[in-house]
């Protein structure tokens, strides 16, 4: 589907247009199931997040301007809708407040190609706290400090939260494999 297709599909929505919605919603809910799988532990709890963020999306089209982002703004209502849907089972891993400047923020985390199977199975065996910080860091592009402002934690427990997933997903990447990575 072309830009054009997209500013057309949004205009007959933002009119209420239902089988404009049907379209949009059909265009792009694959490429948000897979985020809400991200944010989720189950099929389930993404179908949720999935059908709550598309509501959303609907209320609020009348609030898009730029028609021609419509994907990153379709993923922006459903990364937020994943985060409140989290927020009331979230539970940061208990760790030190990291302050050092140096703490590392390059987003290579040193493993190997995967399948997104594979890998999707990995992110959602995290506890939930890393789960969320790794998902905003590495995967959509968040900063410590907008991680921090979203989740209404410090820095520093972002850090320490990206810190833990790492280290976790290396240690169940050396057990399936048989290596140790890092």
């Amino acid at each position: 589907m072309t830009i054009d297709n997209h500013k057309k599909l949004v205009t007959s929505c933002q009119r209420g247009d239902t089988q404009a919605q049907e379209a949009l919603y059909r265009t792009f809910s694959p490429k948000m199931m897979v985020v809400a799988m991200r944010y989720s532990n189950s099929v389930h709890e993404a179908e949720d997040i999935l059908q709550e963020g598309f509501v959303k999306v609907f209320q609020k089209i009348n609030t898009l301007n730029d028609h021609s982002k419509v994907e990153a703004w379709i993923r922006k209502v459903i990364v937020n809708t994943a985060l409140n849907h989290s927020r009331s089972k979230l539970y940061m891993f208990p760790m030190v407040e990291v302050h050092d400047d140096s703490f590392t923020t390059d987003r290579d985390f040193g493993i190997p190609s995967l399948e997104v199977k594979d890998l999707l199975q990995l992110i959602q065996s995290l506890p939930d706290g890393c789960q969320i910080v790794f998902n905003m860091y590495a995967i959509e592009g968040f900063s410590h400090k907008e991680i921090a402002e979203e989740l209404h934690i410090s820095e520093g427990t972002s850090k320490s939260q990206l810190s833990r997933a790492r280290m976790l997903l290396r240690d169940k990447l050396g057990n399936r494999k048989g290596v140790k990575y890092g």
